[in-house]
């Protein structure tokens, strides 16, 4: 009995001795005079000037504590702001013994008027850039690589949580750009943890002022279970941001210390992204054509995913009038391998595009001293990359041109991207595509088929090009091959061949009767009325050929009742240079159009020449005349009137043909 009497005056005498220990050594030990010591070791460590303004002040018992205040941390030279993070006041209480049995009790936790300033200079460097001081050596570079199949973390395992006062109060930050003249504001932040514990939800709740627009955050976390990190840990946030943003956020968050897998949903309700760059005291970061669009968003969908892998679900886009409806999927991050499904409404993307720019001059390109070589295109993350995707549109309008029902499907794997048939409906026809990207090479390879049936020619080039310059319905059945990736090298190494038919239509700005009845006012020498001219056709059939950038066309024709037209010829697409010759045959009178003359197989032919800008038509009369005159004039008495000419023994010996094609040379266009 006396030994365990002696036992436990012993160990009573140690507690006594343990309690006056954590009572009387913060009120013998000055904790103030290490001060100097601590400032010093912090600023050798983030490479700045620290200090701490006020007192320190250290307790143990009953609460083990820390407080200090007028906390400064100083930003690197060159930088007018003196500090990068300064904090007001800090006060940390919480029992020790506690601890041992896992038992955290905390009874306050508080920081009092945090405040941080980001600034980027002119040059584009950062005042947080730097911070801490780099290790000798390059020691840093041996440091072993976290392995990507262990696990990140460990669970926190705990008895009990309890936290009493927890808050953040009266922060600001501050965010100012040189270089873009963004200048952001930050103030009266408040973030307060209530009601913390391990089997209860902890609701957090955040406000503040962003330049003057309310900033609020007010949601739960938890119940955390025994384990922090262990398990699934429920979420359910609102935010609301400038009176015009309002996000809500629910879901779990699963093994976050372990191996984390979250499964969430989200919802942005309907806003004006331009209302809220207002908000922000921002510009507008597009220019639209329509400077109504931009005016309605909306967003929900459903996440789910870990570290691997990450898939979207429940998709739904709302912009202006459009709604997209989507899912997604992405894994092995490093090739990576994607999915999509994209399901559009309809769309006026034109709404979008840039305005156009009147009344600029265009600046004139300077040419540099030496043409610096071009940098080559990385194709590698296209020959990793792995796609299977799907996009279907209602109703399109792009460059003022109105597609409907555009289905398109496109996949990528071993560096070959293939567009699957692209279908869609154009202009009361259907067009179909299909495509190759080869770039398993350092030069990519591309092919293109393209059939289309029954589109409205006029419409059409009307509304692309605003020009009326062809009617008809059209039929085509094109396929070309190419190589490179600049528009130069694609045009000299495109070949293929394609079969372009119009039916029922008309060619304008031509006359070819009126090129026959009068050479002169159909080239723009007289006028012959107010009507444009057009040449009206029951078919136009214009096939091709394309060898290293340049067409070959040898049997364009056009029909119609009384002309009969066939087009030979060339165009260099590289050189950008027209080689043609059309020669239209007139098969019946052209009654109606000013003359009963009967025209049965005449033939006037017509050049084109010139370029894409500036095309060039003029009569070849030189080849009319030869034509016409040798081989249906040939008899002498049919040339008297038009020629002067003598007997054969006094035309030294020349035939009638001879004489001839001497006075075709004699004209100008005939040289």
């Amino acid at each position: 009995m006396k030994a365990v009497t002696w036992i436990g005056i012993i160990l009573g005498g140690v507690v006594v001795l343990v309690f006056l220990a954590l009572l009387l050594i913060p009120m013998l030990v000055d904790v103030n005079q290490y001060k100097p010591r601590i400032e010093s070791m912090v600023a050798e460590a983030t490479g700045r000037d620290f200090e701490i303004g006020g007192d320190l002040k250290l307790s143990l018992f009953p609460w083990a504590g820390v407080a200090f205040t007028d906390l400064r941390l100083g930003n690197p030279k060159g930088f007018e702001e003196k500090d990068f993070v300064s904090v007001k006041a800090f006060d940390a209480q919480m029992k020790l013994l506690p601890l041992l049995l896992k038992d955290v009790q905390v009874k306050r936790f508080v920081v009092e008027g945090p405040r941080i300033v980001l600034v980027r200079d002119k040059s584009g460097r950062g005042n947080w850039e730097g911070l801490g001081k780099p290790e000798e050596g390059g020691r840093h570079e041996e440091k072993e690589k976290p392995s990507e199949t262990r696990e990140t973390g460990a669970a926190l395992p705990l008895k009990s949580l309890f936290v009493g006062e927890c808050a953040i109060q009266n922060g600001s930050a501050l965010w100012d750009d040189r270089v873009t003249g963004t200048h952001m504001a930050l103030s009266d932040l408040t973030i307060r943890l209530e009601e913390v514990s391990l089997e209860k939800p902890i609701r957090m709740v955040l406000s503040a002022v962003l330049d003057g627009k309310p900033l609020s955050l007010d949601g739960t976390l938890g119940p955390l279970g025994k384990e922090p990190g262990k398990g699934a840990m429920p979420l359910d946030l609102a935010v609301k941001a400038l009176d015009q943003l309002d996000v809500r956020l629910n879901g779990t968050l699963t093994d976050a210390a372990v191996r984390p897998r979250f499964e969430l949903a989200f919802e942005v309700s309907p806003f004006s992204p331009r209302a809220l760059m207002a908000a922000l005291n921002q510009p507008f970061p597009v220019k639209t054509a329509d400077p109504k669009a931009l005016e309605k968003v909306a967003l929900k969908a459903r996440i789910k995913g870990d570290p691997a892998k990450v898939a979207v679900s429940d998709g739904e886009l709302t912009l202006d009038e459009s709604r997209l409806v989507f899912s997604a999927s992405a894994r092995a991050f490093e090739k990576p391998d994607v999915m999509f499904n994209l399901n559009l409404d309809r769309i006026d993307a034109d709404r979008y595009l840039p305005p156009p720019e009147e009344g600029k001059p265009k600046a004139q390109e300077k040419k540099p001293d030496r043409a610096e070589p071009k940098k080559k295109t990385d194709y590698e993350p296209l020959r990793k990359l792995v796609l299977d995707g799907a996009l279907r549109i209602g109703k399109l309008k792009v460059k003022n041109i109105r597609v409907q029902d555009l289905n398109l499907k496109v996949a990528a794997k071993n560096g070959r991207i293939t567009l699957k048939p692209c279908t869609l409906s154009l202009y009361e026809g259907k067009v179909s595509v299909n495509g190759l990207m080869d770039v398993r090479e350092a030069v990519p390879k591309n092919q293109i088929t393209l059939f289309a049936d029954g589109i409205q020619a006029g419409p059409l080039i009307k509304d692309f090009m605003d020009k009326d310059l062809l009617d008809g319905t059209a039929r085509a059945d094109v396929s070309l091959r190419m190589t490179g990736d600049e528009p130069e090298r694609i045009k000299r190494t495109l070949n293929g061949k394609g079969d372009l038919l119009f039916k029922n239509g008309a060619v304008k700005g031509i006359d070819l009767a009126g090129m026959v009845r009068n050479v002169t006012s159909a080239f723009g020498g007289e006028k012959t009325g107010t009507e444009r001219p057009k040449t009206d056709f029951s078919e136009f059939h214009a096939p091709f050929s394309i060898k290293n950038g340049v067409v070959d066309t040898r049997n364009t024709t056009l029909l119609s009742p009384l002309i009969r037209v066939r087009a030979t010829g060339k165009t260099d697409l590289v050189r950008e240079a027209l080689d043609m010759r059309v020669e239209p045959k007139f098969v019946g009178t052209i009654k109606g159009q000013g003359d009963t003359m009967s025209r049965a197989g005449l033939t006037v032919p017509i050049l084109v020449g010139g370029t894409f800008k500036k095309p060039t038509f003029r009569p070849d009369l030189k080849g009319m005349l030869q034509k016409n005159l040798l081989e249906g004039m040939k008899k002498p008495e049919d040339l008297k009137k038009m020629l002067p000419l003598k007997k054969p023994d006094q035309q030294g010996g020349k035939s009638v043909e001879d004489t001839v094609k001497g006075f075709i040379k004699s004209l100008p266009f005939g040289k």
